[in-house]
């Protein structure tokens, strides 16, 4: 992989997607996941058509000898099959499997960013009072632009997902839009 030259391009960054679904929460996760997803698929579709690279940042759930294609096969083989279809990596996503919140702690997210020429991630993904949350924080303080579209983020609890979006904007200096207002054919830019 070379690095890209000229302006600091734009990647998307799609965290824990890749879900079995039975875990804690998953009650309260998955009707919000079925919201997202459309709109999460609209966005990949996007951004694969512009040639930005599209990464899946996934926890691993413990099974330390899994990889990405194992963590796709679980996925598709769950009762939640069709939340993850939409969605799932092609051949030309990137994938960092992750072990805690945060999609840059001890993964080589950092140093995939920066051989793309990345200066400006598009967070999506679950949970936006989690994952996402830490996620853009790490990012925020590699110096890196985020962007979270506000629709193409799932929640468990709807009151402290819109208290991380306000904490990402506000502390974060992140842009919170719509998704359909992330216009991934401008460089460097994710609106």
């Amino acid at each position: 992989m070379e690095r890209r030259t000229g302006p600091r391009g734009l990647a998307l960054v799609v965290v824990d997607m890749i879900n079995t679904y039975d875990h804690e929460d998953a009650e309260l996760l998955v009707p919000s996941v079925r919201h997202v997803v459309p709109v999460l698929a609209e966005l990949i579709g996007r951004a694969r058509e512009a040639d930005v690279p599209v990464i899946y940042a996934n926890d691993n759930f413990g099974l330390w000898r899994s990889h990405h294609g194992e963590l796709v096969d679980s996925a598709l083989d769950c009762p939640h099959a069709d939340l993850i279809e939409p969605i799932r990596p092609d051949d030309r996503s990137l994938f960092v499997v992750k072990a805690r919140h945060s999609a840059f702690y001890e993964t080589p997210l950092s140093y995939l960013l920066w051989r793309l020429d990345v200066g400006h991630v598009v967070l999506a993904g679950q949970v936006t009072e989690q994952c996402v949350l830490y996620s853009a924080l790490d990012a925020h303080i590699r110096h890196l632009q985020v962007t979270v579209p506000k629709d193409a983020v799932a929640s468990i609890h709807p009151h402290l997902a819109s208290a991380a979006l306000e904490m990402m904007e506000r502390n974060m200096g992140a842009h919170i839009h719509e998704a359909k207002e992330i216009d991934f054919t401008r460089a460097g830019s994710g609106t």
